[in-house]
């Protein structure tokens, strides 16, 4: 005897929600284990790098594409503490997400005005590396499920090398030792703390602004990062930034 319409809605129902739930678990574990190969092996490149490149063909502009992978030990400290004092000077507390910086800027953001951002280097690297860029819930989501898997699997250390080798400072200028030759002429080691500094003074808009040939504003807020480096202890900050908090469950 054949089914009636009503039986078979649910039995269909049943098997929607089994296939959504192994495509879940699926895309969980491959995840997982993407960012856990990225804790040992340097990231090949970026989705932001995709998406610029893919932009660049469709505006019929091609563009070049420039980064050179540089471990720990071949980046100036001075930028490791600069990007840490002008991006996310809660880096070594916590444990992916800053809940203060999103509160306010929420209350910011319902005031009207420019749209102010909260996230942290964690967050910035799990949608730089693994994400397209944009403003939806869906891509926020996936970026909240990226930073606890980063946390979890990598050390305060990698996350910011991560962040440093994958941060864009210039139209297709990708990661430090890119954007130190584009800017100054030097590499990633050799960085004054000036030098440093303004790097990180054009994070928020690296496209608009130039850390090599800086406007005013530019020349402001790097003085006021030279002044927050010294506030946390310039590179003895980085002594301890692996002795810092971390998720019970972290490796």
């Amino acid at each position: 005897m054949a089914r009636s319409s009503g039986q078979a809605k649910p039995s269909m129902l049943r098997a929607l929600f089994r296939r959504l739930f192994k495509a879940a678990l699926w895309f969980a574990a491959g995840s997982a284990l993407l960012v856990l190969a990225f804790r040992f092996v340097p990231p090949p490149g970026t989705m932001l790098m995709v998406e610029r490149k893919v932009q660049s063909w469709s505006d019929g502009q091609p563009i070049e594409l420039q980064r050179t992978w540089r471990p720990w030990g071949q980046i100036s400290d001075d930028l490791k503490v600069a990007v840490i004092a002008g991006e996310d000077q809660k880096f070594a507390e916590h444990w992916g997400f800053d809940f203060d910086a999103i509160q306010a800027a929420l209350a910011h953001n319902e005031r009207g005005g420019t749209i102010r951002g909260a996230s942290t280097l964690s967050q910035q690297v799990a949608k730089n590396v693994f994400l397209w860029s944009g403003r939806s819930w869906l891509r926020k989501g996936f970026e909240t499920w990226f930073t606890v898997l980063i946390e979890t699997f990598w050390s305060k250390q990698r996350i910011l090398e991560v962040y440093l080798n994958s941060a864009e400072w210039d139209d297709g200028v990708f990661g430090a030792e890119a954007a130190a030759r584009h800017h100054f002429g030097v590499g990633a080691a050799y960085l004054s703390r000036q030098q440093a500094s303004q790097l990180a003074a054009v994070l928020p808009n690296p496209r608009h602004w130039s850390a090599g040939h800086p406007d005013a504003y530019v020349q402001s807020r790097a003085a006021w990062i030279r002044q927050q480096m010294a506030q946390l202890g310039g590179d003895d900050y980085l002594v301890h930034l692996n002795d810092s908090r971390r998720l019970p469950w972290a490796l």
